[in-house]
Parts: structure tokens; sequence; C-alpha cells
């Protein structure tokens, strides 16, 4: 068993808000942590080196609020960016502050949809970015980060030479029709849920966790759905090329799939066992400031994110 000190380190890893914080202590009970503190006591001699090991192991591991926070930033970028196309205009005001600088929003229009049935898929789509947005800032509560700064115009285009799909010289616009916005919003999804699924095995609280899961299930229906777009329109070659690019951004490896597996289609991007691979949160971080290198900001947020998880790994 573990003593006190060990016990609240799991409290507060374990709760996302003061209110969770309050609501475990008072289903734990004073007496359930006597009981805890005594048994410490009665077998300290034996076991205070296990107990400060595994204390030193939840101290170093990021706490639920810090994984939640690192998918809010993740959830602001795919909300502006789907809400600017739609919509033309991004998050409302009182979906953007919080703990920690809060930036504005560079780029960012409608898109001129003439697919009718894209239209309704953008427009679902849109409307779950921005729910994911508005449900983690419920559950982190007064823990929310603000929205960072956002770059949705010369992030695109730095992204686009890297991957090859533009000339140095050219320029690469989102919004500026259908397929344009499919292969950016193919660049967004498939980060979406390979971050979800590396964050899940970080995740202690389980109804976090639960909710993490969901949300993971509706990233994986977006990419999939921009997946089949994508394919539906003979876009294989495009989607491959930035596939490419997160795998040279995102380290060594070579996990990342595009669209098509010789000339079948692809739109599960799974191993041999039907399962999805997941990246770490630096990982993630490599693609999204489009530098393979240890950094801190860059990219589609020119002054890194927000919370306890901000630096990007690196060979």
């Amino acid at each position: 068993m573990f003593g006190k000190p060990f016990v609240r380190t799991l409290i507060s890893r374990s709760a996302e808000n003061r209110t969770d914080r309050r609501r475990f202590l008072k289903a734990a009970g004073a007496a359930g942590l006597g009981v805890v503190g005594a048994t410490y006591l009665g077998v300290q001699a034996t076991s205070s080196a296990s107990a400060t090991g595994e204390a030193a192991a939840v101290a170093e591991a990021p706490s639920d609020a810090a994984v939640l926070n690192f998918a809010l930033n993740l959830e602001y970028l795919e909300a502006e960016f789907y809400s600017f196309a739609v919509h033309g205009r991004g998050l409302p005001d009182d979906l953007t502050g919080g703990v920690g600088a809060q930036g504005g929003v560079v780029g960012g229009k409608k898109v001129m949809f003439h697919d009718k049935t894209l239209h309704q898929f953008a427009k679902e789509i849109a409307g779950d970015e921005v729910a994911h947005v508005k449900f983690l800032r419920g559950a982190l509560g007064e823990a929310a980060v603000s929205r960072p700064e956002i770059d949705l115009k010369d992030s695109f285009t730095a992204a686009a030479k890297a991957a090859g799909l533009i000339s140095e010289y050219q320029q690469f616009d989102p919004f500026a029709n259908e397929k344009n916005f499919l292969l950016a919003a193919y660049l967004f999804e498939d980060v979406g849920v390979t971050a979800y699924k590396g964050a899940a095995p970080l995740i202690t609280n389980k109804t976090f966790l639960d909710a993490a899961a969901g949300i993971l299930a509706a990233e994986a229906y977006h990419a999939a759905t921009i997946r089949t777009s994508l394919f539906d329109r003979d876009l294989g070659d495009a989607a491959a090329k930035i596939s490419n690019a997160r795998d040279a951004l995102d380290g060594p490896g070579d996990d990342d799939q595009g669209i098509l597996l010789g000339n079948q289609a692809n739109i599960v991007p799974a191993d041999n066992n039907g399962i999805c691979f997941g990246r770490g949160a630096d990982r993630v971080l490599n693609i999204v400031y489009l530098n393979p290198g240890p950094v801190k900001e860059g990219g589609f947020f020119p002054k890194g994110v927000n919370g306890d998880i901000v630096a990007s790994g690196g060979a």
C-alpha cells in the first residue's frame, strides 16, 4: 500500500479540475485515507523504497489535464479550419479564452463548395470539431488552455512545399477550391486520429478515457470520409506525398499510409492485424510545427501550443 502523499498524487493526476478533485476526495472519504496511512506506517520499513518509486513514476507522467489540454490545442486548430471553410468565420470569442497566451488566427475563408455531398460532409465535421472544443473546455473547467496563435495561411504553403505538391515559388491556399480543402483536411485528420490513439494509454481517469475514445472514434470517421473523398477524386498521388511528408517529419519509421496500396483503396491505414498506429505528443508536434527537430513552436502554431506538453521530438 502507499502513503498519503502518493494517494494525493494519484488523486491530483486522475482529476481534471477542482470539482473533480472534490468529488474524488468525497468518494474516497477521510477514513479511507486513514486506512491507507495506517497500513503505510505498519510496513514503512519494507515498502518505502517501492512507494517512492511508484510516486516518482506517477509524477513523471503527464496528468490527465495535460493530455486533454494537448488535445484541446489540436481541436482548436481543426475547429478553426473547418469553421472557416464552411461558415467563413472562426470560433466565437467565448470558446477561445483560458490558461496561457491567447492568440488569433491568420488566414481562413469560406470554401466555394460545388459538390453538395462534400459540402454536407464538411458541415458535419465542422460541427463535430466545435463540439469537441466545447466538450474539452467543459471537462477541463478552469484548467482549460486558451486558443494559441494559429496560422492557416503560410503554414499550409510550407507544408505543401515540403510535400512536393507545389514548387518553391507557389502558394497553397487550402480554401481556394474543393481539391485543396480535401488535401488540407487530410493533413489534419490522420494526425488527429493518431494523436488520440497515442494519448489513450496516458489517461488514467476512466471517465475521461471513455470520452477520449469517443472523440477518437469521431475523428476516425472524419478521416475515413476525407480519405474516401480523395480516393473518389483520384488524388492518391497527392495524398501519398502528404503521407510521406508526415513520415519525414515525425521521426524514424514508416507508419503513415496514403490512400492507395498498389492500385487498391487504402481507406483504413492499419497494420496486418487491422490495428491503426498512434503517435506520441512529441511526434504530433513535429508535424504541426512542420519541423523534424526538437522545437516548441512553428508551422500551424507559430508561438507554440498552450499547456504542459509543448515540445516536439527529434532524432
